[in-house]
């Protein structure tokens, strides 16, 4: 039988605990770090629903609405909150003393109450700056909370309205719709939500943010806050959103152009002050393929007259500035400024003794290049060509070239940058299919790096907790599989500690109760993103990660399949003298001779895609594990990925899930 509760004003000094309350034997719930939101919701807003309450003496004991009580005691004991005191009369709902449902009442009251969903929070907070006027400052006030967390909130609820309804409706996940916030634009979102929901294949947020990538650069990236101010100065475009860190430099190719000048610049100067005979520029430094570039030194010279008066001087202020070193009184500070002083002094006589010859200068050069957020300068490079004595030598390669057939397979370098990147894509996703051999990989070289000689133990993976920066001509039109494993990877991580409503430290503190298995999946995906261009490797050049990728990555067709992409840039010849010498499949290639390059792209991207049930055992092997030469990683016939890597309680949940 429905039973009404008379409305009653109360004040709060004459409002105490209830024994029957449900969360009584819970203290914890009212720990005023866990009130904090509802008492400076209260304080602005007042008490939005009346307390249960019921005699007890002469007192009302709170039957539900704890929470509430505890906020208004604690606004009570706050000299600085107004209007609060314990005369202050709130409205409560008085339950009958004869009344035998007291406890099924607060029961009700605590579990009846559906948690707000988090898209309708998101937007009420977006509401709350649209209509209502409000700013992050007043919001922030008003839910006991700071201003970074309601931004981030806000920034969720003005996502296009299309992608929110799509997450409501549950067609794509909730973390799926917050990554379309890495963009502030609403029609860019969209653009891209169309685009990848075009096919009715499902959408996941790594493959989102991966796409929004393509249209413009966060200025809290290190390459954004390098090139913003030319960037600004010459009028690009930037997308403005609610935290400054999230906003977006939204023409990339403006972007990489400035980067390029500017990279330019620094070596043209460097050129010209050292006296190097040419300067190039490039966004990363591929180590592969500049390992056939010679390096010149300087070598000892005799100092000139000045110089020697000079490097006399140098050795008096060494001697003294070794002798104070020696006060073990000096303080770190003063101990690092003695330092600091040496250091410039040796390097000065360095310079004073040491120089390049005429001959090195005029055959090398400097390349500058974007790295760990910087400018590196690459002093002293001599390409392969320069690097032939002059007897002939160096004109036999070219003179080799002329007397090749037109139908012989070459690579372009736009062609060939691109397959390194496509190469690297496919090293990432084996990266996380292989967590434990990827976390020792990569804390290896942490340690190593860090403890060894100074030395990195290898090039071909960033562990400095930033993304690669990946750039192909093609992109939208490669193959997807290394994306979708990836982005299978990065769903099947445990995230529930990086809330960004909570500060660093409490996200550590969660992160670190993570199982072991658990750590190394996120490992093992954060140094997937790091996977550097690359082709196969040499084993005299970097013995670690030539192993290593034959471990992860035998077969490189377990994560990547040729396909119209890169058929569309090998001549009609080649592709004929693929199709008939190294797929076995002459007499199509002689049937297709007569037919245009479109239609035998077409051909051959289908025979990829799915090899046709006529052909014989060799040609199907031929077409499963074909790919240009330096792609496939040496060494090892193709083998099926390892599937040994999960320990026996992984293996257990996996079963019960």
């Amino acid at each position: 039988m429905t039973q009404a509760f008379k409305p009653v004003s109360i004040a709060i000094g004459n409002l105490v605990p209830h024994p029957a309350n449900v969360r009584a034997k819970s203290p914890e719930t009212y720990a005023s770090e866990n009130i904090t939101h509802l008492k400076a919701s209260i304080a602005v807003l007042g008490l939005l629903q009346p307390l249960l309450v019921q005699k007890i003496g002469g007192k009302f004991g709170v039957l539900a609405g704890g929470r509430r009580h505890a906020a208004l005691q604690e606004l009570v004991a706050d000299k600085s909150a107004k209007g609060f005191t314990k005369n202050t009369k709130i409205d409560c709902r008085l339950v009958p003393d004869d009344c035998d449902v007291i406890t099924a009442l607060s029961l009700a009251e605590n579990i009846t109450q559906e948690p707000m969903n988090a898209i309708d929070e998101f937007e009420a907070f977006a509401r709350m700056m649209e209509v209502d006027g409000q700013t992050p400052e007043t919001i922030a006030k008003t839910f006991g909370t700071t201003i970074a967390a309601v931004k981030g909130r806000l920034r969720y609820g003005l996502i296009h309205p299309d992608i929110r309804d799509a997450a409501r409706a549950k067609t794509i996940t909730l973390d799926t719709m917050k990554a379309f916030a890495d963009h502030p634009s609403q029609q860019v979102q969209k653009q891209i939500f169309e685009a990848l929901t075009k096919e009715d294949s499902y959408l996941q947020a790594y493959t989102v943010r991966q796409a929004l990538k393509s249209r413009g650069v966060q200025v809290s990236d290190d390459i954004g806050a390098f090139v913003r101010e030319e960037y600004e100065a010459r009028g690009g475009p930037i997308a403005a959103d609610l935290l400054e860190e999230h906003s977006v430099l939204e023409d990339a190719e403006l972007v990489e152009t400035i980067l390029l000048e500017k990279l330019t610049t620094a070596a043209e100067d460097t050129c010209a002050q050292m006296g190097f005979s040419w300067a190039e520029a490039v966004v990363r430094y591929d180590y592969a393929a500049m390992a056939d570039y010679g390096r010149v030194y300087p070598g000892p010279i005799e100092p000139d007259e000045v110089g020697q008066k000079r490097l006399d001087v140098i050795s008096e202020e060494l001697e003294k500035l070794q002798l104070e070193m020696e006060d073990e009184s000096l303080e770190e500070a003063a101990y690092d400024a003695l330092y600091n002083n040496l250091d410039a002094l040796e390097a000065e006589a360095r310079d004073l003794q040491e120089a390049y010859s005429a001959e090195d200068l005029a055959r090398s050069g400097v390349i500058a290049s974007w790295s760990n957020g910087q400018v590196t300068l690459h002093i002293g490079l001599v390409r392969p060509e320069d690097q032939q004595e002059t007897t002939g030598k160096a004109s036999s390669s070219s003179a080799k070239n002329d007397g090749l057939d037109s139908d012989e397979i070459v690579y372009p370098a736009s062609l060939t940058e691109d397959l390194k990147t496509e190469r690297a894509m496919a090293l990432g996703a084996a990266l996380t299919m292989h967590p434990k051999a990827t976390l020792d990989l990569t804390l290896f070289k942490l340690v190593s790096d860090v403890v060894g000689t100074g030395m990195s133990v290898t090039q071909a993976i960033k562990v400095d907790a930033r993304k690669e920066y990946r750039t192909h001509a093609k992109m939208d039109e490669i193959d997807s599989t290394s994306l979708e494993q990836v982005a299978e990877a990065h769903d099947a991580l445990n995230l529930s500690w990086n809330d960004e409503a909570i500060s660093p430290a409490e996200r550590f503190a969660r992160f670190r109760e993570l199982k072991p298995t658990e750590k190394a999946k996120l490992v093992a995906f954060a140094t997937a993103a790091t996977t550097q261009s690359c082709f196969a490797r040499d084993r005299q050049r970097d013995s670690l990660m030539h192993d290593f990728e034959i471990e992860v990555m035998p077969d490189i067709r377990a994560h990547w399949t040729p396909n119209a992409a890169l058929f569309n840039r090998f001549t009609k010849a080649w592709l004929l003298k693929i199709l008939g010498e190294e797929l076995g499949l002459a007499q199509e290639a002689i049937t297709l001779a007569s037919s245009s390059k479109k239609e035998i792209v077409a051909f051959c991207d289908k025979l990829f895609a799915e090899p046709f049930a006529t052909l014989t055992d060799a040609q199907r092997e031929a077409v499963a594990t074909w790919c240009p030469p330096m792609m496939q990683t040496a060494g090892i016939e193709a083998a099926e990925p390892s599937m040994t890597e999960d320990s026996p309680d992984e293996a257990d949940v996996a079963k019960a899930a």
